[in-house]
């Protein structure tokens, strides 16, 4: 619902439609003012009708890796949408299929990579990279010149200071404060800073 307002409001493209591969009972019913078209099986016959752009719009960051490389071998562009009441620096690289949400910030000398998801009221400072797939969830704030992994999620509310290098396939809880860098594939929760860490 959310990255379809955003699309609506940035004005550059119209919904045709849906897809969904999980809730196969919802095909063919409307949804946020367009209608469930199907699953996977629609994006040949979507190609074929000159319809070429595709947005991923849920959180789940293997996944959204996963069918970025997918969707773009198959032929499809990724759309970068951007909410009108955002705040994106000038020189801010973002890459195909990112979504920046409202009241986001993205300050100057920031790299974001592909399909990331830039949440509401979250905040990146300067020089940061984000990299592919990766979900900025609402409220969390990064400092200056923080590296976050390929499909990573940091948490809603959460906190990273500056210059923290965080791995790929990572997750940071809710509400966390991170001090140290981050390995890949663990869960990181607690505070003080990282007091439980789980392998995934």
């Amino acid at each position: 619902m959310v990255v379809a307002d955003i699309v609506r409001l940035q004005e550059s493209y119209r919904i045709i439609g849906f897809l969904d591969n999980v809730n196969l009972q919802r095909h063919g019913t409307e949804f946020c003012g367009a209608s469930i078209l199907g699953g996977d099986e629609q994006l040949d016959r979507l190609l074929d009708e000159g319809i070429d752009h595709i947005l991923l719009g849920f959180g789940d960051c293997k996944v959204r890796l996963e069918l970025t490389s997918f969707l773009e071998t198959k032929g499809f562009r990724l759309p970068t949408v951007i909410h009108p009441r955002a705040v994106v620096a000038q020189d801010v690289i973002l890459g195909p299929g990112t979504v920046v949400a409202a009241g986001a910030v993205i300050n100057p000398g920031t790299w974001v990579g592909k399909s990331v998801i830039i949440n509401t009221a979250a905040s990146v400072d300067h020089e940061c990279m984000i990299a592919d797939a990766a979900h900025i969830c609402p409220g969390a704030r990064l400092a200056g010149r923080i590296r976050v992994g390929r499909a990573t999620q940091v948490g809603v509310g959460a906190i990273v200071i500056e210059r923290i290098n965080v791995g790929n396939e990572s997750v940071i809880g809710a509400g966390t404060i991170i001090v140290k860098d981050v390995p890949d594939h663990v869960v990181v929760y607690g505070n003080p800073p990282g007091t439980a860490v789980k392998q995934i």
